[in-house]
């Protein structure tokens, strides 16, 4: 596929997240700092907005699935803030609790965040490599 230009990738569409509830979960996702983009309950879904970009967090309704516990080996997906340490007591204070105490990793530290469908969502800062960070 190298060197065809029909297969390049250009970037991130959406981050699709199966939720029980779409209510609970946009409840959620707003006490986590996410802010609702397009909602079609007719349809099932959420898009949630990340940052200044087009593409979003899609939560997607399944009815059948029940609250669990994040398992180990569940995808994460991360997103950029500017402090997660910060962001971790923010988020502790709007009733969304991490699922630890802020990580130090090779650009700055991370928190990290479960819904309660166990789906897991990642604050990453840059403050260790403030050159590789967004500005904006």
């Amino acid at each position: 596929m190298s060197g065809d230009e029909s297969y390049e990738l250009l970037g991130f569409d959406n981050v699709l997240l199966p939720v029980g509830n779409l209510d609970e979960a946009v409840d959620f996702y707003r006490r986590a700092g996410f802010a609702v983009g397009v909602r079609l309950d007719e349809a099932g879904i959420a898009v949630l907005k990340v940052g200044k970009e087009t593409p979003g967090v899609l939560l997607r309704l399944e009815e059948a699935l029940g609250h669990r516990p994040p398992a180990w080996a569940t995808p994460r997906v991360w997103l950029e803030v500017r402090d997660a340490r910060g962001t971790a007591d923010a988020l502790a204070a709007a009733g969304v609790q991490p699922l630890d105490a802020p990580l130090s990793v090779a650009t700055g530290w991370t928190v990290e965040v479960a819904d309660p469908w166990g789906n897991v969502i990642g604050f990453t800062d840059y403050t260790k490599r403030p050159e590789l960070a967004r500005t904006g």
